[in-house]
């Protein structure tokens, strides 16, 4: 690793000229991507020089500037990313390329990691599964073990149901932290070959919780590059649920920032993994997820088959705690709420009710638990006032809006919070209506 002083100074003289023309080429990225602005003093690029870290938007910022793959920034971490950006660098090889064996292509831009990824199914299917080669290091450095592993696991688990309480806002770093520990372990520690792939499965996961968090907060170009690496990682981990869990979550990013059509592709490429699993949970999951990419693309038959296919799927699920425990959130609730924003999505407000009055009216174990999913509840409800609003049920829609605004107090999610500013919206459209006045004017 050379010295960061000596990298800095070479990238102000190839990227600016000078400190502050470099600085404002930085700020000028970090204003793009959404982080919105940032400073531009010289005593900046000082600190780094001294050894100071820059967060990781400003990471991000800058690596958009120098066409360095975001994951990148998150798998080497700073400063060696920034080493591998120079030229002619010499860098030992990375251990962690027994596993991202191949950078996604830069000049073709996010798109192309996923088209890329979506060949690599298509290619092998279920057999693309394969076992990773022992790295150079099973064999060197501090042993660790299965209980290792397992710590990974239940932290991970804590940061899901952390997300579920308290939004994604505060749980992006968690899931970044996680990953570069893990990581850590693969580069120093040794371990047997089933270790090792237990880990690089703990690793896409984390990528894919840093994906989650990263869209819910709304950055979804950064999310793009989690949820490539977390895909990659799965794909060679050989494990099927976290490769089905990968391809869902991604699709949720996709068919909500207007690409329903290559969500429905990684959706189609989960049910391989899915079907792996043998979890007829995640099944219906999958199935579920499907219809509301068919509803983004406006595909009232491929959207109502998906949907009788989730609701026929999940007549076969075993008990929740028997089951994946990354489906904990998947009851008979949680899949009449996503058929009913899809009803929503197709013009159908009066479909769309049906299934969100049948999520809270299943029995107690299968009833959407709104006080366990705040956010969730509150993306829900809000999409249940505007389906009242629609059929011009004026006071039960605003009935429904004060649960969602009340649901939403205290969780950090720019998904969550957009679709009650869009509900508000809506209910602008009737604004001379007292109850509606009534509630705008107090909800102010």
């Amino acid at each position: 690793m050379r010295d960061i002083a000596v990298l800095l100074e070479y990238l102000v003289r190839h990227h600016g000229g000078t400190a502050a023309a470099f600085l404002r080429r930085i700020a000028e990225r970090h204003s793009r991507l959404g982080y919105g602005g940032l400073g531009c003093h010289r005593q900046k690029l000082d600190r780094w020089k001294k050894g100071t870290k820059p967060d990781q938007y400003t990471q991000l910022a800058l690596a958009d500037l120098l066409d360095v793959p975001s994951h990148e920034v998150i798998r080497l971490g700073w400063p060696s990313w920034l080493d591998n950006a120079i030229p002619a660098a010499s860098l030992s090889a990375d251990h962690l390329t027994t596993f991202l064996h191949d950078a996604p292509e830069r000049a073709g831009g996010r798109p192309v990691q996923r088209r890329r990824f979506l060949i690599l199914l298509a290619a092998g299917g279920v057999s693309a599964l394969t076992i990773p080669s022992p790295s150079a290091n099973a064999t060197s450095g501090r042993r660790v073990g299965a209980h290792h592993v397992a710590l990974h696991e239940q932290r991970l688990d804590a940061l899901r149901h952390l997300d579920d309480y308290i939004g994604s806002g505060r749980v992006y770093a968690g899931a970044v932290g996680e990953y570069e520990m893990i990581t850590g372990t693969l580069r120093s520690a040794s371990y047997t070959e089933a270790v090792e792939r237990r880990l690089i499965a703990v690793a896409a996961d984390a990528q894919r919780a840093a994906g989650w968090t990263a869209y819910d907060s709304g950055h979804p170009e950064v999310a793009e590059e989690h949820f490539a690496a977390a895909a990659e990682l799965a794909l060679r981990s050989g494990n099927p649920e976290v490769m089905a869990n990968t391809c869902a979550f991604w699709a949720i990013k996709c068919y909500s920032t207007n690409e329903p059509d290559a969500a429905a592709a990684l959706v189609e490429a989960a049910h391989t993994y899915g079907n792996a699993t043998g979890s007829a949970r995640m099944t219906a999951m999958l199935h579920a997820r499907a219809c509301r990419a068919y509803a983004h693309a406006n595909d009232p038959r491929a959207s109502d088959r998906a949907a009788n296919a989730a609701l026929s799927a999940y007549e076969n699920a075993t008990l929740l705690e028997e089951d994946l425990a990354s489906l904990y959130w998947v009851n008979q609730g949680e899949i009449h709420q996503l058929l009913g924003s899809s009803a929503l999505n197709l013009g159908r407000p009066a479909l769309a009710l049906r299934h969100f009055q049948q999520a809270t009216a299943s029995s107690r174990s299968e009833t959407y638990d709104g006080d366990s999913f705040p956010r969730g509840a509150a993306i829900y409800e809000a999409r249940a006032a505007e389906a009242y609003l629609a059929l011009n049920d004026l006071d039960e829609a605003v009935r429904t809006a004060r649960k969602a605004i009340d649901h939403m107090g205290g969780v950090s999610s720019a998904r969550g919070s957009s679709a009650l500013i869009n509900l508000r919206a809506k209910f602008r459209e009737h604004g001379r209506e007292p109850v509606i006045k009534e509630f705008l004017d107090m909800t102010r």
